[in-house]
Order: structure tokens, then C-alpha cells, then sequence
């Protein structure tokens, strides 16, 4: 029940081809060099789903809560291609069942690449033909480096981890398409964690054995809404629905039947965008949904995200 950071790669929220939308990870409007992402998390910790399903609310008195700086950048190295890194520094601030905890560190690192498979900015005003409905689409690699405290690192309990302690490499395929005023956006990634060894649990050291986590499916659908604003400013409106699928690990081949999980959730974003679309200020809320059916072995979570975007052209 511990806070742990998952998502280092998909709480950013990026600019869309046209310099103002919301994208699941740090993605480069088309044109520009290089962007700076900054953006704070507050996420709390409503319960879990056990693993038949079942959505149980955390002991009364309960308080658990995880905050995250994450700082990302992007930078352009040709025409179609960009690469980006985001690197999350994280408090926990929990109260569970009278044990207090209060720790930080670093969480998890990101670094993607990404290929434009488009010429020319994608956002339209009217459709003209058929060549006009083609969607603006990024094709990207992610890797996730264990740079947070996990549950294999010399840590006092599972209210310490900031990480999870895996390399995982991630593809993905995010496809937006804006006719003004409207937006639609799908995102599909695919991922797989490395083995790795493990000689100590909680800081206790134990046999060694190899562990590995289950592959990662994650889908996300959007729809938004630009509204221009006078100076020709822009505030974007966007609703999201996110299924989030990982498999069981296994332990020295065998399967590990702790790991695995589901999870749904649905999200609102407000993003303000100036005129030149160089400066981007954002705020988002995501909500898994605390009912029975909605998830399987996890947390649900209410997470409120600040962030700002500054675009070098």
C-alpha cells in the first residue's frame, strides 16, 4: 500500500502538433527546437482493489499522500525526430493504520525518442478532402532507469519506495488529430520490464533470486476543446479515459502471483497557451474510479497536476 511512482513517462503533459493540446507524454510541437516541462504532482491514496476486483477503502484516520517535482526536457535532432527525459523527485507523506512515514529521493527516470511520421503541422480549420483527415502521428521508445528507492533497496518499509526498481522499455504509437475547435487523440503502448537479480527486501538481506515484472499495456483516449481567447490566446479543454493492464512477474521463472494489476481512470485537463503557443500552463485532475470492477491488486488515487511548458523555437 506503500506511495509508489509508476508513471514517471505519462504524467507529463505535452504540447500537440499545434503547440497547445495535451498529450500523455513530452512530445515537441512540430518546428520547434527544444522545450522545457516542469509540473508537480499531489496525488492521495483512497484505498485499493484487491486482486478479485474488489475496491476496499483505506482504515479511518488513514492519510496517505505522495507529491512529485517532475522536470522534463525535449530537444529536437532533425526534421522527424526528438528525443526527451523527465526526471521526478518525490516526497511521501503517509499515516496508515498508526504508522507514520515521511521520506524523498528521486523516482524513476524516463528518456523517449521519438519519430514524426508527418511533414507539416496536422491542425486544420476545414476539411477539404480525405488527405486533410490524416492524424498527426508520433511513434516513440521509453525507457524507464530505476533511479528511485524501491522495495530491493536499503529501505525501512513499502512507505519509503519512490521506484520500482526495473528497467522497462516501452513503445508507443500517439496519434492526435485537431479540426478547430475539436481534438480527438489515441495513445497505445506496449511494455516490457528486464530481469533482474534480487538479494535483499526491505533491507533485509535474503537468498538471491531473479525476478521479473509482467509486460504493460496502456491505452488512452481524449477529446478536447479549444476556445480562443482575445490576443489570440487559446485555453484547450480535454477529457480522457485511461486502461492501464501488467501481467504477473515471475520469480526465478515461476510466476509471482503478488504482481499484476489493472487499473481505469479518467482525467480532465485545462491548458492555457499564448499566441506564438511558446509559453503552455496546464492543470489536470486524474481519478481512478473507487468501485468494485475498476481495477485489480491497486491503488486507487486522486492525483491534481501544476505544470508549465516553455517552447524554444
Amino acid at each position: 500500500m506503500g506511495a509508489v511512482l509508476l508513471f514517471p513517462a505519462t504524467d507529463a503533459i505535452g504540447a500537440s502538433c499545434c503547440g497547445g493540446g495535451s498529450a500523455s507524454s513530452l512530445v515537441l510541437p512540430k518546428f520547434s527546437d527544444s522545450m522545457i516541462d516542469i509540473s508537480f504532482d499531489i496525488e492521495t491514496y483512497d484505498g485499493f482493489w484487491d486482486q478479485g476486483g474488489e475496491y476496499i477503502p483505506n482504515p479511518e484516520g488513514s492519510d496517505l499522500m505522495q507529491y512529485r517535482l517532475n522536470s522534463g526536457y525535449a530537444r529536437r535532432f532533425g526534421s522527424r525526430w526528438q528525443g526527451s527525459a523527465i526526471l521526478p523527485y518525490v516526497w511521501n507523506r503517509n499515516n496508515y493504520t498508526g504508522i507514520r512515514s515521511s521520506t524523498d529521493g528521486l523516482g524513476d527516470a524516463a528518456f523517449s525518442f521519438w519519430y514524426e511520421a508527418f511533414d507539416n503541422v496536422m491542425c486544420i480549420w476545414k476539411v477539404r478532402s480525405l488527405e486533410d483527415l490524416k492524424p498527426a502521428a508520433y511513434f516513440g521508445l521509453t525507457l524507464t532507469v530505476p533511479t528511485g528507492l524501491s522495495p530491493y533497496d536499503d529501505i525501512g518499509n513499502s512507505f519509503d519506495v519512490t521506484g520500482r526498481g526495473f528497467y522497462r522499455l516501452d513503445g508507443t504509437v500517439n496519434m492526435e488529430k485537431t479540426i478547430y475547435p475539436w481534438t480527438a487523440g489515441l495513445l497505445l503502448s506496449y511494455g516490457t520490464h528486464f530481469e533482474r537479480a534480487v538479494n535483499r527486501e526491505y533491507g533485509n538481506y535474503i537468498k538471491p533470486y531473479h525476478k521479473t515484472l509482467g509486460d504493460r499495456r496502456l491505452a488512452t483516449i481524449s477529446a478536447g476543446y479549444t476556445y480562443n481567447l482575445p490576443m489570440m490566446n487559446t485555453i484547450t479543454a480535454t477529457a480522457a479515459y485511461s486502461y492501464l493492464d501488467e501481467a504477473s512477474g515471475t520469480i526465478d521463472g515461476s510466476e509471482d502471483p503478488a504482481t499484476g494489476f489493472k487499473k481505469r481512470s479518467a482525467s480532465v485537463t485545462l491548458a492555457y497557451a499564448t499566441m506564438d503557443k511558446d509559453k503552455i500552463y496546464k492543470i489536470a485532475w486524474n481519478k481512478s474510479i473507487n468501485s468494485d470492477g475498476w481495477g485489480e491488486n491497486f491503488p486507487t488515487t486522486g492525483i491534481i497536476t501544476l505544470g508549465a511548458s516553455y517552447v524554444f523555437r
